[in-house]
């Protein structure tokens, strides 16, 4: 093999992290609007706090990073009152949420003391709490934990799961829970 034909088989190195300039000009507005107009999907992320009890939030920021192995990931504040349980624990439940979760989503929004009042969830693998009725979860054991500036993007590889009844996807889009419309056909 010459030079050539292993430098097009090879895997680019990922290049030095850049920092962010803290004192960038920026309209933070503009910034909060366009954000506010891209729907995203509701997911809820649950897991255990140091005591044992059972802590949860809603994540829009979920995403798929990698087929094999199985990765996701989702950010989150370093603020968050959850977020001392994700330092602390090793595996996370990530819930999909569909329209007939929307008062479960509610309720994962709200205080923190309230969340886990009720029997919209049952324990699960791990002793983790999962929620009751969604349209899929997934079981994942978190492999890293990136800071960035004030948040953090969290990793998790997928162990397991479960399947659970369609339904529409419960989106989150201008400030509002809203479930996808028409289906648009194929541009010509």
């Amino acid at each position: 093999m010459n030079d050539t034909t292993a430098s097009r088989n090879s895997v680019p190195s990922t290049p030095p992290p850049l920092e962010a300039d803290p004192n960038a000009p920026l309209d933070l507005a503009a910034f909060k609007h366009a954000f506010r107009r891209h729907a995203a999907g509701v997911a809820a992320i649950s897991t255990l706090a140091e005591d044992g009890s059972p802590v949860g939030f809603t994540a829009t920021s979920l995403a798929s990073l990698s087929a094999v192995p199985p990765l996701a990931t989702f950010n989150m504040a370093r603020s968050a009152s959850t977020w001392p349980a994700i330092v602390h624990s090793d595996r996370v439940i990530i819930h999909m949420l569909g329209a007939r979760n929307r008062a479960v989503a509610e309720k994962l929004a709200g205080p923190h003391a309230e969340r886990f009042i009720g029997d919209h969830w049952h324990v699960g693998p791990h002793g983790l709490p999962v929620l009751n009725d969604v349209t899929s979860w997934m079981v994942g054991r978190i492999v890293e934990r990136i800071a960035v500036h004030n948040n953090a993007v969290v990793v998790v590889q997928i162990e397991g799961g479960g399947i659970g009844e369609d339904d529409d996807a419960l989106l989150y889009h201008e400030r509002a829970y809203r479930v996808p419309g028409a289906t648009l056909r194929a541009a010509d």
